[in-house]
């Protein structure tokens, strides 16, 4: 059974960027969707960004234009390059399919954006 492991989150100034990672440890090359979902406290985990095996991408209305995702088969990771940020977009961040399985879920990574 494939496990997520993500991480690269942290504290960052308003403005700021950080490079967030997904390591299967198996291949997600069988996974033909692969996600970025994100959950502030008290509110329910929103999806982020998708990529297709294919390469295909598709963000949310709200980080279109300032974040990047990108997967990398031969390496089984899923990155989400995090630009611009903005103190709303402080949550724990998760990796997943699509749709999202409690089979890949992982512990997630906090960013936090100080304005």
């Amino acid at each position: 059974q494939v496990q997520l492991v993500e991480s690269g989150g942290g504290l960052v100034q308003a403005g700021g960027s950080l490079r967030l990672s997904c390591a299967a440890s198996g291949s997600i090359s069988s996974i033909n969707v692969m996600a970025w979902y994100r959950q502030a406290p008290g509110k329910k985990r929103d999806w982020v960004a998708l990529v297709t095996s294919d390469g295909i991408t598709n963000y949310a209305d709200s980080v279109k234009g300032r974040f990047t995702i990108s997967r990398d088969n031969a390496k089984n990771t899923v990155y989400l390059q995090m630009n611009s940020l903005k103190p709303e977009d402080t949550s724990v961040y998760y990796c997943n399919g699509v749709p999202p399985t409690s089979k890949y879920q992982g512990q997630g990574t906090q960013v936090t954006v100080s304005s």
